[in-house]
C-alpha cells in the first residue's frame, strides 16, 4: 500500500475515538473520515504508518442503513461536527461506547462494574440549536474578503459559514452585523503568522431561560481601539433584539488561545443570567457554563438522584466554576462547599448563591488537591 493508491470496495467496520471510519483490508487498519460502519466506499490513500493508514473518501458506493443527510452544507470540511451523517440514536451508541471504553481501558474500572452500573445515555427530544455558545474566528479569504466560520479539523483554515444548526438561529444574523462592522470600519482581521490585524473572534452567548444576549469580540489590543470606533461598535450592536451586554475581550498574545484576560463593559452589565430549573444563574464574560442547558438541566437532576441527598450531608463540589451543581445540591444538603481555583468564577458563584437567596453554601478560590489535604484530611 502507498501513498495516493485508490482503493475501491472498502468495507467500513467501526469508527475511532475522534468520529473517522475504520476499513481493515487483510487486517490492515486505515482510518477513513467522514464514513460510518457498513459503508462500502473507495478511498484514495494519503498517508500510511507501519501499522495503519490514512485516506480520504471518494465516494460512498454503498451506503450504511444508519446513514443520514447532512443537515448543514459544510458538514464535512468544518471540524464541528465528525458524525453529523450518522443517525442520532447511533450518534448515542457511539458516545456510549466511546466513555465505557475510557473507563475501561484508561480508567482501570473492571467491566463487571460497569456493566452493572450502566445505564443508556438520555439523548435529546431535538438536537439542533441547542448551544447557548459560539466562538467564531475571524479571517480572509483568498480574495481579500473578510469572513468567518469555524475551524475544518486540526486546522486553523476557516470553513466559511454564517449557519450552525447547532447554534440558535439568531447567531447567523449578529455575525453578519460584525463583519459588515469590520468591513465599514476597516478593523482588519487577526494574522496568527504576522501576529498583525486586530480583531479575532466573535463570542456569543445566549441564556436560554431569559432569552439574554451577549456579544463579545475579542481583539488584539484595547488601546489601538479608539473612542469613536467604540462607540460605532455599540450603536451597530445595540438595536440587536434581546441584547443584554457587549464586551470586549483582549489578546494580544501571539497563540492560539482564543480568549485573553482583560475584559471592558462596552454596554450593559457586562453579564447575563440564566434560569435553570428553579434557579438563576449570572454568566459573565469568562465564566465556564454548560453549553448544553437543556441537558445540563438532565444532567444536574440526574446527579442529585444518584447521591440521594437526606438533607443532613456535607457536600464538596470540586471544582465548582460557577456554582451550578452546588446550588442544586444545596436545596437537598446540610451545607455545600465549593471549590474552585479560578478567582472570578469563585465570585460569580457567591453571587449566584445571593441571587438564589441560598446560604447554606459557602466558595473557596483554592486548588482542589490543597482544599481536601487542609481542610477535610481528604486524599485527593
Amino acid at each position: 500500500m502507498n501513498k495516493n493508491d485508490i482503493l475501491k470496495g472498502l468495507e467500513i467496520r467501526a469508527l475511532s475515538s475522534d468520529g473517522s471510519g475504520i476499513a481493515k483490508p487483510e487486517g490492515f487498519p486505515i482510518f477513513i473520515k467522514d464514513t460510518l460502519p457498513e459503508d462500502v466506499v473507495t478511498a484514495k490513500i494519503i498517508k500510511v504508518k507501519k501499522d495503519m493508514a490514512y485516506a480520504r473518501m471518494l465516494s460512498v458506493d454503498q451506503a450504511s442503513p444508519d446513514r443520514v443527510a447532512a443537515r448543514c452544507a459544510v458538514a464535512r470540511p468544518c471540524g464541528g461536527c465528525a458524525i453529523q451523517e450518522l443517525a442520532y440514536d447511533k450518534q448515542l451508541a457511539f458516545k456510549d461506547d466511546k466513555v465505557y471504553n475510557c473507563l475501561l481501558r484508561i480508567g482501570g474500572i473492571p467491566a463487571k462494574i460497569l456493566d452493572a452500573a450502566h445505564e443508556a445515555p438520555l439523548g435529546m427530544d431535538k438536537p439542533w440549536r441547542y448551544r447557548n455558545k459560539a466562538q467564531y474566528p475571524i479571517g480572509k479569504d483568498r480574495d481579500g474578503r473578510i469572513i468567518t466560520g469555524f475551524y475544518a479539523g486540526r486546522t486553523h483554515h476557516i470553513v466559511e459559514t454564517e449557519e450552525c444548526f447547532l447554534n440558535p438561529p439568531e447567531f447567523a444574523a449578529i455575525l453578519r452585523t460584525f463583519i459588515r462592522f469590520c468591513e465599514e470600519n476597516r478593523m482588519e482581521p487577526y494574522d496568527e503568522s504576522t501576529g498583525r490585524g486586530q480583531v479575532r473572534h466573535l463570542v456569543i452567548r445566549k441564556a436560554f431561560g431569559t432569552g439574554q444576549l451577549m456579544i463579545m469580540p475579542v481583539i488584539r489590543s484595547m488601546k489601538k481601539l479608539d473612542a469613536k470606533t467604540r462607540e460605532a461598535l455599540k450603536e451597530a450592536l445595540v438595536g440587536i433584539p434581546d441584547l443584554a451586554t457587549v464586551v470586549l475581550n483582549e489578546n494580544p498574545d501571539k497563540t492560539n488561545v482564543i480568549l485573553g484576560k482583560e475584559t471592558e463593559i462596552l454596554y450593559g452589565p457586562g453579564y447575563i443570567e440564566d434560569r435553570l430549573g428553579e434557579l438563576t444563574f449570572r454568566i459573565g464574560p469568562l465564566s465556564f457554563y454548560q453549553v448544553n442547558s437543556a441537558q445540563a438541566l438532565r444532567l444536574y437532576e440526574k446527579a442529585m438522584e444518584y447521591a440521594a441527598l437526606t438533607g443532613k450531608e456535607r457536600v464538596y463540589d470540586l471544582c465548582c466554576g460557577i456554582g451550578t451543581i452546588s446550588l442544586f445540591a444545596a436545596k437537598r444538603a446540610a451545607h455545600v462547599s465549593g471549590i474552585e481555583a479560578v478567582p472570578e468564577a469563585i465570585e460569580d458563584a457567591r453571587v449566584n448563591a445571593s441571587i438564589n437567596g441560598i446560604s447554606n453554601v459557602s466558595f473557596t478560590a483554592a486548588r482542589v488537591e490543597a482544599y481536601l489535604k487542609e481542610n477535610a484530611g481528604i486524599k485527593a
